[in-house]
């Protein structure tokens, strides 16, 4: 009996060890970038990268954020932080508002030619970025929108829409179909019965939604680069434009502290609400 409770304890002890090792294997990239953006950038030169500071400053964020040459410009990320935000936040909304309608449609109030209407949309998800760039700028030019906030929030919208039918599409199919034709028997319309008795037991789904669609906006580059103008551009590409800005003495720690700043929000995201992300999927909201 000892000796099995001694192999239960080093398998225990083996594990949580082996756990360890992937977890500091995961986030050492993260503690490097955060060590050296608090250095002077002659420590930094010493060689000593994965070390921590030996006199922690915060001049290299503040220059970040401030003061940074991202390009022609020498304002720092800040105003491309926001943009961000401006870009982001709506897109999330409109796309994950938009899928959940489409999802309640497709699994609840189901019409002729309705699985190949979605095996149609499915279609969004595995279309390449680079296969839509000249069409969509195409239109964001006849819409008087090109190089604009607004484009960026309807090119978003219109490519994530695909994804969030497929994710509320797959949540609902699993919902009790009596429950909505009890709400018809009782007079409840379209909107009634989805607001009063889908939506409230969307809870799992729509955080799963919301974090996908907004990890994904928030770190996209490509649609950043090619639809926005000089006062539209996402932080990505203000992160790219100080990276690869080459006068003058290469700051090591000013890029590591932006690039640490446009991180932030998808790591508080995940920190906040990441046991609801995984919650949302094992309640089935990828499955099907």
């Amino acid at each position: 009996m000892v000796k099995a409770n001694w192999r239960q304890q080093a398998g225990r002890a083996l594990t949580y060890l082996v756990l360890a090792i992937f977890a500091l294997y995961f986030i050492m990239p993260l503690l490097v970038m955060v060590f050296n953006s608090l250095k002077e950038l002659a420590e930094i030169r010493t060689g000593n990268l994965v070390l921590p500071p030996q006199a922690p400053t915060s001049e290299a964020w503040q220059k970040a954020w401030s003061s940074a040459c991202t390009g022609l410009s020498c304002e720092g990320v800040s105003a491309y932080f926001w943009n961000s935000f401006k870009i982001t936040l709506p897109a999330v909304v409109l796309a994950s508002a938009i899928g959940a309608i489409n999802g309640y449609v497709l699994s609840k109030w189901r019409f002729r030619g309705s699985e190949v209407f979605f095996a149609l949309m499915l279609l969004g998800c595995f279309i390449p970025f680079q296969a839509v760039l000249l069409p969509m700028a195409q239109t964001l030019g006849y819409l008087g929108l090109a190089n604009s906030v607004p484009g960026l929030i309807l090119v978003h919208t219109i490519y994530g829409i695909p994804f969030t039918t497929l994710f509320y599409r797959n949540y609902y199919v699993g919902l009790p179909t009596e429950l909505i034709s009890a709400a018809k028997l009782d007079g409840a319309g379209f909107f009634q019965t989805f607001y009063h008795i889908v939506l409230p037991l969307s809870g799992p789904i729509i955080v799963v939604t919301l974090i996908w669609e907004f990890t994904n906006i928030w770190n996209d580059f490509l649609f950043g680069v090619v639809y926005s103008g000089p006062a539209s551009q996402p932080i990505t590409v203000a992160l790219n434009n100080l990276v690869n800005t080459s006068h003058g003495v290469k700051e090591y720690n000013v890029d590591m502290a932006a690039a640490i700043i446009a991180a932030i929000p998808t790591i508080f995201i995940y920190i906040i609400s990441g046991k609801y992300f995984l919650r949302g999927l094992v309640a089935g909201a990828v499955k099907g």
